[in-house]
This record gives structure tokens, sequence and C-alpha cells, in this order.
């Protein structure tokens, strides 16, 4: 197929370098332009960027002149990683635009118009895009600790149902981004609070698995409780979860469930695409985040420990990468399954998606 330009806006700060790693030699993906603030714009990237991830900045990069947020840009589609403090108005300026933003930033997640999206969960609420009143549309991937908490009670809910939860996270420091927090502060110590992670997790994952409705998504009916914590771990996210079912089911379904868990990801073997998005560990010390992450390149969603629990029914622990799957890798997968479906087709925006296989094999083919 055609390679689609794209640009990313926060280049500069921790997810936009992770959007710069992960999208260098992208099948699909070429980034053309890259956007920070002002103070950065003019220069090239490889001066105003302070590098830190573990491999070089991609030579197709580093020269590109950074531009600001009021530059006019040529790439259709946008991968953004704009802190929260200015992603809410300028998406929205970009959508005007006609640009198609693909966001890992919190503030259009939860507004009704916009879906809120793991496409192995709920691809179908890409037709949200067919309600947006801009030229250009704004999609959505959730927090990092509600991606994986999501991909586990999506299984779970579609063969039982989910009626309660109860999550406490360890959350690693990178998600603080950078520089996170000073090291008196978190070395050998955990900060009981993380503002605002909680009311995300309780909610987010409502809109993610509930239906689409004739007048947007109508939540899943579940309740949610969490606890947030910040740890002294770089990378990786690890949750302790306990669930009530809606109706009865042994150890081994439960089990049998997250292990056969495929979406449209797996089906169409999109670039990003964990070829098994949930994995489940039998070792009891496991997943652990100096030994786990690397799993399918950090696109999975680690469980280890399932096992019956005295309060609710199960319990178990998950690990995910909160920079990868929990961030950019989420954004860039969701773009390529809008590829797929037909809602970005040579280079150009669609607000209707191709309906029906043939529809979707055409568009991979050019």
């Amino acid at each position: 197929m055609e390679m689609i330009d794209v640009a990313v806006l926060g280049a500069t700060g921790t997810v936009g370098q992770k959007f710069i790693t992960l999208l260098d030699g992208h099948p699909w993906f070429r980034v053309r332009e890259v956007v920070a603030s002002s103070r950065s714009a003019g220069r090239p990237y490889r001066d105003a960027v302070r590098w830190l991830q573990d491999t070089p900045i991609p030579l197709a990069v580093a020269d590109l002149p950074v531009r600001s947020l009021e530059e006019k840009l040529e790439s259709t589609v946008l991968f953004s990683g704009l802190d929260s403090s200015v992603a809410g108005e300028a998406e929205l300026d970009y959508a005007e635009r006609g640009h198609v933003v693909i966001s890992n930033s919190r503030n259009h997640r939860m507004d009704e118009r916009v879906p809120l999206v793991i496409p192995e969960i709920n691809q179908d609420h890409l037709q949200l895009l067919d309600r947006q009143p801009w030229p250009g549309a704004i999609v959505t991937n959730p927090n990092c600790s509600t991606m994986f908490l999501a991909m586990a009670l999506a299984p779970l809910h579609r063969a039982f149902g989910v009626e309660a939860v109860q999550v406490s996270t360890m959350q690693a420091v990178s998600g603080a981004g950078y520089p996170g927090l000073p090291a008196m502060s978190i070395m050998g110590n955990v900060i009981p609070h993380i503002e605002g992670e909680e009311e995300k997790i309780e909610t987010e994952p409502l809109k993610i698995l509930g239906r689409l409705g004739e007048y947007g998504i109508v939540p899943a009916g579940m309740r949610i409780g969490a606890q947030c914590n910040r740890v002294p771990v770089v990378d990786g996210h690890t949750e302790t979860v306990s669930v009530k079912l809606g109706s009865p089911a042994s150890l081994d379904e439960v089990r049998s469930a997250l292990e056969s868990f495929r979406g449209l990801p797996q089906e169409l073997n999109l670039p990003s695409a964990p070829l098994q998005p949930l994995w489940v560990f039998d070792a009891p010390d496991r997943p652990q985040p100096a030994r786990d992450l690397p799993v399918e390149k950090g696109m999975a969603t680690l469980v280890g420990r399932l096992r019956e629990c005295p309060v609710l029914d199960y319990r178990m622990v998950l690990l995910g990468h909160n920079t990868i799957r929990g961030a950019a890798g989420a954004a860039i997968l969701n773009a390529e399954a809008m590829v797929a479906l037909g809602y970005l087709r040579n280079g150009a925006f669609h607000r209707e998606a191709c309906r029906g296989d043939s529809c979707v094999e055409e568009v991979l083919a050019h």
C-alpha cells in the first residue's frame, strides 16, 4: 500500500519520542512532520529534543524542522503525545482544519462524540466518527492502566459478564513523564496517590466495554473500584485485580477465555498487533516488569497468578508496558485499524468505513 505521511504532536516529550521510535521503519506510516512548543520551533529535531530512548534518533527524523502548534501541517494523520494542558484545544483545532488526530492525551476520551478505542475490543466504536462535526476527526486510546485492565476484562465480560472489579495499581515512574518525580520522593518509596488516575480507571473501561447505541455509547454496567500507587520501577504498570462474574465459571473456563482472546488486529495481522494479546503465566512469581515487558515487543497484556478469590470470584495480576501498549503503541495500532477498515484511504480521511471483508482486503492491497 502507499505510504501515509504523518506528523507527531508533542514530538520532544516522552510519548512523542516513543511515537518516533515505533514509527521508524513502519510499513504504512512515514513521519514527515514533528510538532512541539514554540521554544523548539524552527530547530532541527535532533537539536530540540533531549533524546531518552534506548535507540538513536531515526535518521529520517533527526533533521526535520520542528513546527509550532500554530503552523500549517501537510500530513492528514497526526499522532498526539501532547500534554493535557494544551491537547484539548489544539486537537480540536486540528480536527477543525481537517486533520485526523489519533491521541494519547486524556482530554477527549470521555467526549460522547469521540471513540475511545482498543481495536481488539471495540473497533465498532469507530463508527462514532460518522457523528463528529469537524472536517477531520479525533480518536483516542485509553489511560495506560485502563488499557491492561480493559484487555483482561473484555473476554471475561463477553463470556460470563462482569459485575464488579477491584483493582490496585503499581505504576512505573515513566508514566509521570520526564523528568518525572524527584529521586528523594520515589526511591525506596511508594506514593499512594496519582492525580486523576483512579477516576480514569473507574470510568474509561465502562465506555470501552460498552455497546454502540443509537445515541452513542451505552456504558457497561459493571462497578470498578481503583487504588493507584507510584512505585520505583522505570517501565511497566502492574495491577492486582479481583473480579466478580455475572454467571458461574470454572477456573479452567476463565483461563481459556483469556488465552483464546483475539480481535481485529490479530485477524488482519496488523503491523503492530501482538500475535497473542493476552499472555497467561503459570509461574507463581510472574509476570515481572524486569523480566517480562519485552513479550510481544511490549504490545501484550500479561496475566499471572490467576486463582479463585475468597471475596469476589477470581483474582489475577496484570502487567503491561505503559509507554508502548499503554501509550504510543496503542495509538499506532488504532491508526492501523482505521486503515484496515477504510477510514484512511490513500492518505485521506473517509468518514464512513468500508464494510465487509472484500473492502478491507482492497484497502490493504492498495
